[in-house]
């Protein structure tokens, strides 16, 4: 048996923008997309025009791991929240520095990267989606 943690990210609306950010910022690969408009209707709760295009699951593969995306329903609350980051763990430096520019283009640095006592660079940037990465890069030992 196995069993996998899977980050599971819901946005407000903007998730298609996401994962075409992520496409490029950390050279994801789109496994499933599917917008609420190309599910099966149902004639008991009609689909409303502006939810069309909103995406109601998605899964990228970024490396080995897995990233899954929908965005709400319109109207439903949204609250973009810092209870969960996604560490992005690495032993190519130049890699981690690549991954590390790219997901802080519009958005914010909450510790710049640098030579830690655990790591040849880490560094936490929360980029413009509110979404916060931790960049990890191995090599030193604990």
């Amino acid at each position: 048996m196995t069993l996998r943690l899977i980050p599971y990210l819901v946005m407000d609306g903007n998730a298609k923008e996401a994962i075409q950010f992520y496409e490029k910022a950390l050279d994801a690969k789109v496994l499933f997309y599917q917008t609420f408009g190309e599910m099966p209707e149902n004639p008991e709760f009609p689909l409303p025009e502006e939810a069309k295009d909103r995406v109601s699951h998605a899964m990228v593969r970024v490396g080995e791991s897995d990233l899954m995306f929908s965005d709400t329903f319109p109207g439903q609350p949204h609250q973009s929240g810092s209870q969960v980051t996604i560490c992005i763990s690495t032993n190519d430096k130049e890699k981690s520095k690549r991954i590390y520019e790219a997901l802080k283009q519009g958005g914010q640095v909450n510790m710049p990267l640098q030579e830690t006592f655990f790591s040849p660079a880490y560094g936490i940037v929360t980029d413009k989606f509110g979404v916060t990465f931790q960049i990890n890069t191995e090599g030193k030992q604990h």
